[in-house]
């Protein structure tokens, strides 16, 4: 399919889509394919999930969109639910995780003058290198890939790097104008890294004693992907902030959020911060209905146990072809031998054998299949990527010296 009016800003693997229906989609062809990817968690119920498109279509019938100038029926709902799930006060609704994480930033700001007292202009935030956040300039500016970040400054000040899963660095780098320490509980983009035990509650620790916000972004790790509705679970962690997104919106429409206590969101007042499409109710109705899903426990449950089961089947191929795998729940970054083939190449292979997946930074596969997949796929997922493997590694013997 010719892409010459598209700009040139990602590079597909060669299929094209045209169904999806749960853990399957299917290509212009007919050829079916087993999604390993879920749209970067956005799709952790699968496509179509028969709920999500009941609510949506029910909604859509109805009503779509409204000024916020305006009040509808689904936004208080939606806001009440959602803090409700997060254990938090207030929510701010958005659309992509990136205006989340740019709102986030916004808001923690506001809050260090107007709360904390740091003088005017000086509130710095300290980030993690390896950081994934988003794509708009700001979120560019404190990136360490050079190919999100060359070509598009100057960035805006205000940033501190630390290395990921360094908590005496990070602590190391608070001082009296640091206002929030923005974080990826589980760094998704950089290949699925996990911190050391232990290092979310030094965060948590080090942000209480020195009055800085703890802003976790949990738009890729959070709801229901690692086995338990956020990541910061994990250690016993609330943060101060929750940035959300994707899963959010059930891989039906855009929906985003921050999630915080009243006294944070409350440094907000009517018109220092607003967005057209933001908590509309087609976003509201759908999100509703994902937290209602989220609510049962039954997903996370299910992330957990089948991500048990994933990891388990990754471990046998270490040494076969892989390197190392990382992660947790239904959420896996694999490492592959650097002798054999390439992240890229690795998923140009499965995609023949059926099964659609990511590369990254070189040598990484990230798999994150939806939380509605059954224990078989899961296992035939696998039986691909070891198949592939073994396939390359023959065609290396036997080419010639």
């Amino acid at each position: 399919m010719s892409s010459e009016h598209v700009a040139p800003n990602y590079h597909p693997l060669p299929v094209v889509l045209e169904r999806a229906d749960g853990v399957w989609v299917t290509d212009v062809d007919g050829r079916r394919y087993m999604d390993c990817l879920a749209g970067y968690s956005a799709l952790n119920f699968g496509h179509g999930h028969p709920e999500l498109l009941a609510v949506a279509h029910e909604q859509m019938g109805r009503m779509t969109l409204t000024s916020r100038a305006f009040q509808h029926d689904q936004l208080d709902g939606f806001c009440t639910e959602l803090a409700a799930l997060c254990g938090m006060d207030m929510v701010l609704p958005m659309n992509t995780g990136a205006e989340a994480v740019e709102s986030a930033i916004k808001v923690a700001r506001r809050w260090g003058y107007q709360v904390k007292g740091v003088a005017p202009g000086t509130a710095n935030i300290i980030v993690a290198e390896g950081n994934f956040h988003g794509r708009t300039t700001t979120i560019v500016g404190f990136s360490t890939d050079p190919v999100a970040r060359d070509g598009f400054g100057p960035f805006a000040p205000g940033f501190r790097l630390v290395p990921f899963g360094d908590a005496a660095a990070m602590r190391a780098a608070i001082d009296e104008s640091t206002v929030a320490v923005l974080i990826e509980p589980i760094q998704g983009e950089a290949g699925v890294l996990m911190p050391p035990a232990g290092y979310l509650r030094d965060v948590r620790a080090a942000c209480t004693e020195n009055r800085v916000l703890f802003i976790a972004d949990e738009i890729q790790s959070g709801l229901g992907r690692t086995g338990a509705t956020f990541a910061c679970e994990h250690e016993g962690v609330q943060p101060d902030v929750y940035v959300l997104g994707k899963a959010l919106g059930g891989g039906i429409v855009p929906v985003s959020a921050v999630v915080s206590s009243a006294e944070i969101l409350g440094v907000l007042t009517p018109g220092t911060h607003g967005s057209t499409f933001g908590g509309n109710p087609l976003a509201c109705a759908v999100g509703r209905q994902v937290v209602r899903m989220l609510a049962t426990g039954i997903y996370q449950e299910r992330a957990r146990v089948l991500g048990e089961r994933l990891h388990e089947r990754l471990a046998a191929l270490l040494g076969h072809g892989v390197d190392e795998v990382r992660g947790i729940g239904l959420w896996a970054g694999v490492d592959i031998d650097t002798q054999l083939a390439t992240g890229r190449q690795v998923c140009e292979r499965l995609l023949q054998h059926g099964v659609l997946a990511k590369d990254t930074h070189g040598s990484t596969i990230r798999l994150a299949p939806p939380i509605v997949a059954e224990a078989e796929e899961i296992d035939w997922a696998v039986e691909q990527l070891a198949g592939v493997l073994e396939e390359i590694a023959a065609e290396r013997v036997t080419q010639p010296a």
